[in-house]
């Protein structure tokens, strides 16, 4: 049987060479105990040899610890042993790295995303120098760059010449952090005769049977000369095959009748099932064994053309779906703090959101088993790019061999899980190449188009043919439509946020969004945590350090102005960029999901952060959910009501994502402000599941006396759309429009909040008070006489007064008139203060 022995514990860091900008310590200072799996800042971090790069703007000046030389050391004690065969094995080494035994070289490496296997048979029996030394990885890009020759990128760091995740070089939204370490798990194996190497299950139902042929490649240690036993097993099912002498691979086949399906979230159960496959000798004994949870789903994307373009329609055992998705990156820089509970808990926040599909972003890593587990059980679709992002990539020696042996091993490591239904080539690297300037730059070389048309659907089609492979996002389908058309395949629009206003989403009638977005700083907590900038200013120099966007500040100022009233203080930007990137966010969904089934599908540009930073990320770099996520959740449920503009005049638009069908009537009025009915009307209605049914609505319901006084009122069910015939900047807001009561619950404050006018964009900022808060509900519209109820889990108290009063609780409404009223009595509008009775709701 392999004995397998982890070698975590008894490492030791030292510098080999320290790059300019380092602090005065000699490479002769004592040894930094190292954590393995870690990396080399999270050990000086430990070691309280660091501050903490998240916090201010530290991290611009530690650049110097991704440009220096490391060295990890351990003693590995090797024992006699009858095996035949004795290996230590890294399951992931960041990244240009020397493996030595007692100062003798043994392997070198340059690939974050691959584990490495080193034979260690014949060493003699005692104690061990085990040492890797890492090599700047930047200094290695560039020297590949050198050889193979410069090719353009988005950004002006070298990451394309690297097998390394390509955000720790900085990106828009995270920063420069570049990392060397052992970051995965390392283990001595012992074994005898043969073991198991690659095992790949490949599995299908058809008709309530499902099939798993298992593919299993061995390893034979010495002439391999003797046959071999590999078996199968699921539940009672088994299957046993004999491998002849000197063969090294073999076919199991199983058959399980009356399987289960394998649905996501929204569509049924997540039923899994225990693959066990077993390596013995002849005579039955145990050599090896494997083991993962499978399950039985089909999947596809239908992409055949009609008359409107190429759609990119998701069909799971055999029922087509609309994707409701976001896009997923890294959940911290250094990846060996993310937990099972960390990605368990960001899983959920995701389910709780209504998304069915997590998109890993190319740019980033192939996650952790955990991390597909969990979307297995969960029933959260993931669509994984193959890591590249946003820049040419050389073909050449170095690097064709490594991206083969790395997407090889991933696509065998991860093909098991059910919740893995698509494998994408690239992230906008063919929209690059045509649009971005590139094809002038190259002049003829190699910008990655063999691996994204060759190499790789070569690689999922002998390994796992039965998950789909899509060339790029964003992709048309056709080399000869352009990439990024969005009658065609998948589009990313970042248009709107770049250069228009939000409203600008509903020029575009995409087939499928495979990203866009709009930011927001994170919560108020996270952000007083990582920045100490006294005052604390949209502009201050902390700030500044945590919005890593091109005119990121200028872009999130120009996106409100036409929405949302001018910022007064620091308060009043925090609320209004938040509430802003909610507002925009959702007037996209909603205008995509109107538009089924032309489209089929949004994947929200992101989920998640990797550290505190203004980003487009729905859920913040502590964890905390921003406004968006709560209209995230509202825009993505199974049943949406929106109203949008048809081209002969307002409409209803009914989505039913559901199971079951939505029927019953569709009440329709026009009211003021203060109340009155001006006008109403009604229509029955009935959406099948999957189905999308749109209501004109009659002319003299929308003719709107008072642009800035009336609204919209839609309700069908349990659900409503409201239509405001003004920007909110405009609106005749009233600020006292509603009473707050607070009380206290065994698990936290309730607040209870009752409208005599309407209110906008409601918003409890709990964690303010409590930085462990969190509202149930945020981004609330009220009319007049309706209540709301937002609870709150906290251990402050609800007669603490701050609860009902701004900066905690915030609407439109406070800051909308308090402008108004300072410009009627000569004031300027910067002469505001938080003691202004129209700055906020008071207590009821």
């Amino acid at each position: 049987m392999r004995e397998i022995t982890a070698v975590h514990d008894g490492w030791q860091l030292t510098p080999v060479r320290l790059a300019a900008g380092a602090p005065g310590w000699p490479t002769t200072a004592a040894p930094v105990p190292a954590t393995v799996p870690g990396c080399v800042h999270t050990d000086l971090l430990a070691a309280g040899l660091l501050e903490d790069p998240y916090l201010d703007s530290n991290e611009q000046t530690q650049h110097w610890i991704g440009d220096s030389d490391w060295r990890y050391t351990t003693r590995l004690a090797l024992v006699a042993s009858p095996a035949d065969r004795t290996e230590i094995v890294f399951d992931g080494l960041d990244t240009v790295a020397e493996v030595s035994l007692n100062g003798r070289l043994l392997a070198r490496t340059r690939n974050m995303h691959r584990g490495h296997r080193i034979d260690l048979t014949g060493q003699s029996p005692g104690e061990h120098e085990l040492s890797v030394v890492f090599r700047a990885a930047r200094d290695h890009a560039l020297a590949v760059r050198d050889q193979v020759g410069e090719r353009p990128n988005v950004y002006d760091e070298p990451f394309q010449y690297i097998r390394k995740m390509a955000c720790n070089f900085g990106w828009d939204w995270g920063p420069t952090l570049l990392t060397a370490g052992i970051w995965k798990d390392v283990r001595l194996e012992r074994w005898s005769l043969a073991r198991l190497g690659r095992v790949r299950p490949q599995v299908t139902v058809d008709q309530g049977t499902g099939e798993v042929l298992v593919l299993v490649d061995l390893e034979r240690a010495g002439d391999g000369d003797e046959d071999l036993l590999v078996s199968a097993r699921i539940g009672d099912v088994s299957t046993t095959v004999t491998v002849p002498a000197g063969e090294l691979s073999a076919r199991v086949r199983l058959s399980v009748p009356d399987v289960e399906l394998w649905w996501p979230h929204d569509m049924g159960a997540q039923p899994l099932y225990d693959l066990a496959v077993r390596l013995a000798d002849r005579d039955g004994e145990a050599l090896d064994e494997w083991s993962r949870r499978v399950g039985f789903r089909t999947v596809e994307v239908r992409t055949t053309r009609d008359e409107h373009g190429t759609p990119f329609t998701s069909v799971v055992n055999g029922t087509e779906i609309f994707v409701r998705g976001v896009n997923w990156i890294p959940d911290d820089c250094f990846p060996s703090r993310i937990t099972p509970d960390r990605l368990r808990a960001r899983a959920r926040q995701a389910v709780e959101a209504n998304v069915n599909l997590l998109r890993v972003w190319g740019g980033g890593m192939y996650e952790s088993d955990d991390f597909y587990s969990v979307c297995d059980e969960l029933g959260i679709l993931v669509w994984q790019d193959f890591l590249f992002a946003c820049s040419a990539y050389p073909e050449e020696a170095p690097l064709w061999d490594e991206v083969a042996a790395e997407a090889e091993e991933n696509v065998v490591r991860l093909m098991p899980h059910p919740s893995l239904v698509l494998w994408c080539g690239n992230n906008e690297n063919i929209w690059g190449h045509e649009d971005w300037g590139w094809k002038e730059e190259l002049g003829g070389r190699t910008w990655g188009r063999g691996y994204y048309t060759d190499l790789l659907p070569g690689i999922v089609a002998e390994l796992d043919a039965t998950r789909v492979y899509w060339p790029g996002s964003p992709y048309s389908g056709s080399e000869h439509i352009h990439p990024n058309d969005p009658a065609h395949g998948a589009t990313h629009i970042w248009t709107v946020w770049n250069e228009l206003d939000y409203a600008e989403y509903r020029a575009y009638a995409p087939r499928f969004v495979a990203e866009f977005g709009f930011q927001g700083p994170p919560n108020w907590s996270t952000l007083t945590r990582a920045v100490h900038d006294d005052p604390l200013l949209p502009d201050s120099a902390g700030v500044l350090a945590h919005q890593k966007a091109d005119d990121g500040n200028g872009k999130l100022a120009r996106g409100m102005a036409s929405h949302l009233p001018e910022p007064r203080d620091t308060d009043d930007w925090h609320y209004l960029t938040q509430l802003n990137q909610a507002r925009a966010v959702t007037f996209g969904l909603e205008h995509f999901r109107s538009l089924a089934p032309l489209c089929r599908g949004a994947i929200v540009w992101q989920l998640n952060d990797c550290w505190p930073v203004t980003s487009w990320a729905a859920i913040d770099g502590d964890g905390g959910r921003k406004p968006l996520w709560y209209a995230m959740r509202r825009a993505y449920a199974a049943r949406l009501l929106t109203v949008q503009p048809r081209p002969g005049g307002l409409a209803v638009v009914a989505v039913n994502d559901g199971r079951d069908p939505w029927a019953g009537r569709v009440r329709l009025q026009r009211l003021s402000f203060d109340g009155t009915v001006l006008a109403e009307d009604s229509a029955d209605a009935s959406v099948a599941p999957g189905a999308t049914v749109t209501l004109d609505l009659p002319a003299d319901l929308v003719a709107c006396g008072e642009r800035t006084s009336e609204v919209l009122v839609a309700a069908f069910g349990t659900e409503r759309a409201l239509w405001f015939f003004a920007e909110d900047r405009e609106l005749d807001l009233p600020c006292a429009a509603f009473s707050v009561a607070a009380a206290q619950r065994q698990d936290g404050v309730e607040l209870t909040v009752t409208a005599t006018g309407p209110v906008r964009g409601l918003v409890v900022q709990a964690d303010r008070l409590d930085p462990e808060a969190e509202a149930d509900d945020q981004v609330i519209d009220l009319l007049p006489g309706e209540a709301r109820v937002v609870r709150i889990a906290t251990d402050v108290p609800a007669d603490d007064p701050r609860w009902v009063v701004a900066p905690v609780l915030r609407t439109v409404n406070d800051i909308v008139r308090a402008p108004r009223r300072q410009r009627a009595q000569g004031e300027p509008a910067a002469a505001a203060t938080r003691d202004d009775p129209l700055a906020g709701p008071r207590p009821a």
